[in-house]
């Protein structure tokens, strides 16, 4: 049997990558092209894993030249035979180990209180400045830098010394090396997403712009730097007067194949692992994504999804990328929807598209300022996709949809979460008394006030409104709900049976209309329906004597109730 590579299943560290043998879709030309473009300052933006922390990785592991506990220097082209770097021309090849670099995740600031997040932060800086303490052997290093250094090897630094320690590890290692540095920043705005949904924004958008601005503006020993995160946060909030910052948004073309899956890359992956023939199910799930104008895959699922079903761990493509994600930016447009943003989203849901203005330069705190602004961040994150452009009036105006199967189940299953905490907080006695006792005005006009307040989804009619019923009545005391049991001869939508069985049992049927006026039309079609399937047979046959059975059509937010004993 072939031999077929482990496939890398979190795998964030190039080194591990390669040694261990993994899986790896040759993504090192990026380093050829940082190279060519000669910016002192790159920021990509890309969605949650789609490869950015294993991009800083392989850029960590080629650029430095790394200093081993023994005191020798490591040679890490090893890692580089036979990928693609190699064959680009000794103009880039003669980088490779020749330089110091910090590199820094501060996706462990991710913590409910600024104390947490900001303790977690120091520790990523030790960390760094543990790994390269070697620098204090050296000469040229004045006693105050020293100093400054041990501090914060020791803990004892304030928070003015750790705000400004990457210009001061920078430094150090430009006099030791006799070099310039490059600098590494990945998940760079997981601080601030992370404290604006916690509530001290403020104190950590303060504390992060004094260390990037140690890092990336003030550093006269900078050679060049590259961030990874998930939004573009404006130059006003942490990048104020860094001049020379090239952002690299899911809207330019330049740098788009590094991060995610080219359909090439797809395919050879599918192949290898003799999957191919799910391709088409492949591309509704997990493809849909456009970096300028190049068709990206969602790499994380695309490699949790061949190996399940290689491994036949399932049969079916599942949603994997929710389960990596807070999704708290859908939450809040779902939480906060006005009408106008509930019907937006019942567009996308039914596969239209939204036409919004664009604004790169946002900060957290302008989530809540307009709707606009929140569906910028649900594009910029990965929940939504370019679908077209325009220019109006000195403004981007782009044309949004929901790129998958995989961010559709995501936005489904937030709108469900949301309806049902919301009708566990509500009291629907009224509507409760209303079934019972037939008073079919008080049981349309329930339903019609939920139904305005609720965000839907109509791929299948029936099966949306009949989810929508059953999640207003579980709260409905002293009845069993039971659901598309067999009865008579056929089905029945639900069936309300009484513990006590001196009060109604109850068969609620379900239609839906395209008109308004043809809901009356189809309640008497279900009443019908429900005698001649005879729905009814279970409940005569055990005593029940009183039955009650409803005839429900539902046309978009609107509904018509019709009962009959």
């Amino acid at each position: 049997m072939e031999y077929i590579r482990p496939l890398p299943i979190g795998v964030e560290f190039y080194k591990q990558m390669i040694s261990k043998g993994y899986y790896y879709i040759d993504k090192t030309l990026l380093i050829r092209d940082l190279l060519a473009q000669k910016n002192t300052a790159t920021l990509f933006t890309r969605p949650r894993r789609f490869g950015k922390t294993l991009a800083q990785s392989m850029l960590k592991t080629f650029f430095e030249k790394e200093i081993l506990p023994d005191g020798t220097v490591a040679d890490n082209s090893v890692y580089f035979e036979g990928k693609k770097i190699m064959e680009a021309g000794e103009e880039y090849t003669k980088h490779m180990g020749q330089y110091p670099v910090i590199s820094l995740s501060l996706k462990s600031a991710r913590q409910p209180t600024y104390e947490m997040a900001y303790g977690s932060l120091v520790d990523e800086i030790f960390y760094e400045f543990d790994r390269h303490r070697y620098v204090l052997g050296g000469t040229g290093i004045t006693e105050e830098m020293k100093e400054k250094y041990i501090s914060i090897l020791k803990g004892s630094a304030d928070s003015a010394v750790f705000a400004k320690s990457i210009g001061i590890l920078s430094k150090c290692l430009e006099k030791y090396h006799n070099r310039k540095v490059i600098i590494l920043l990945d998940e760079y705005d997981v601080p601030l997403e992370n404290a604006y949904f916690n509530g001290f924004y403020d104190e950590m958008a303060t504390f992060i712009r004094s260390l990037f601005e140690s890092a990336l503006k003030t550093n006269a020993s900078l050679e060049f730097a590259v961030a990874t995160g998930c939004l573009r946060i404006s130059r006003e909030s942490i990048f104020t007067g860094l001049n020379n910052l090239d952002v690299v948004s899911v809207l330019n073309e330049d740098y788009a194949e590094y991060f995610g899956f080219t359909q090439d890359e797809t395919d050879s992956l599918l192949e290898a692992y003799g999957i191919m023939e799910r391709m088409d199910e492949v591309k509704s799930w997990y493809d849909g994504y456009l970096f300028g104008n190049t068709e990206v895959y969602n790499p994380w699922s695309l490699i949790n999804y061949v190996k399940d079903i290689t491994h036949r761990n399932t049969e079916f493509p599942k949603p994997y990328w929710s389960n990596t994600s807070s999704n708290s930016i859908v939450r809040e447009l779902v939480e906060n929807a006005d009408d106008g943003t509930r019907e937006e989203l019942e567009e996308l849901i039914a596969g239209g598209t939204i036409e919004k203005p664009v604004h790169e330069d946002i900060t957290y705190e302008d989530i809540k300022k307009s709707q606009d602004n929140l569906w910028n961040f649900l594009f910029f994150t990965g929940y939504l996709k370019a679908a077209g452009k325009r220019f109006i009036e000195q403004q981007i105006y782009l044309s949004m949809k929901i790129p998958n199967e995989e961010i559709l189940y995501i936005y489904k299953n937030t709108i469900r979460d949301w309806f049902n905490s919301r009708i566990k907080t509500a009291s629907f006695s009224g509507l409760y008394n209303a079934i019972i006792n037939g008073d079919t005005k008080v049981f349309e006009d329930c339903l019609r006030e939920q139904l305005h307040g609720s965000i839907s989804f109509m791929d299948g009619a029936e099966n949306f409104y009949h989810g929508f019923l059953l999640g207003l009545i579980g709260g409905m005391h002293g009845y069993r709900k039971l659901s598309n049991r067999e009865s008579g001869e056929g089905r029945y939508d639900i069936l309300l049976k009484p513990y006590d069985e001196r009060q109604p049992a109850i068969i609620l049927e379900l239609k839906h209309a395209k008109k308004f006026t043809g809901m009356e039309g189809m309640c008497q079609k279900a009443l019908q329906q429900i005698e001649d399937k005879h729905y009814d047979e279970v409940l005569i046959d055990e005593g029940y004597m009183v039955i009650k059975k409803y005839g429900i059509c539902f046309c978009k937010k609107s509904c018509k109730v019709m009962v009959k004993e």
